[in-house]
C-alpha cells in the first residue's frame, strides 16, 4: 500500500471510528496537537471534540464516501474528503449532511495521522 492509499484509509478509519464512538481508535489517528474547525467556526482540541463525540454532543450514523482526494509534500499532506453522512450534532435530529472535510496530516514514525481538519459542506 503506497501513501496515497494508506491516507485514503486513515479518512475511511476516522469515520468508522467516529461512527462507533471508538475513542482510543480516533485518538490513535490524531496526532496531540490536533484540532477541528466547525462549519460554526468553533475551533476544537482533540480532546475537546473527543469529549463532545463521547458525550453525544456529535452522533454520526453512517457515512458514504464520494471523493478523497490526497496531495503529498514528503512527510505531510493535504487531503479533502467528500462524504454523505447521517448525523445528529448538538441536539437536532437525524440529518443527511454533504460533508467536506479539509485535513492536514503528517508522517509520525512512519505512520499518517491527522494534524487538523475543517468542516464545511458541499
Amino acid at each position: 500500500m503506497n501513501d496515497k492509499e494508506r491516507i485514503e484509509e486513515t479518512y475511511r478509519k476516522y469515520w468508522e471510528y467516529m461512527i462507533n464512538k471508538d475513542e482510543e481508535g480516533l485518538r490513535s489517528l490524531m496526532t496531540e496537537d490536533y484540532y477541528l474547525r466547525h462549519m460554526t467556526g468553533v475551533q476544537q482540541s482533540r480532546e475537546e471534540f473527543l469529549r463532545g463525540l463521547m458525550k453525544g454532543t456529535f452522533n454520526y450514523y453512517s457515512a458514504d464516501h464520494e471523493a478523497i482526494e490526497v496531495e503529498l509534500h514528503g512527510d505531510t499532506a493535504e487531503m479533502i474528503g467528500k462524504s454523505r453522512v447521517l448525523a445528529a450534532v448538538y441536539g437536532g435530529g437525524k440529518n443527511r449532511w454533504r460533508l467536506r472535510g479539509d485535513f492536514t496530516l503528517r508522517k509520525e514514525n512512519g505512520v499518517w495521522k491527522f494534524t487538523s481538519s475543517e468542516a464545511s459542506t458541499y
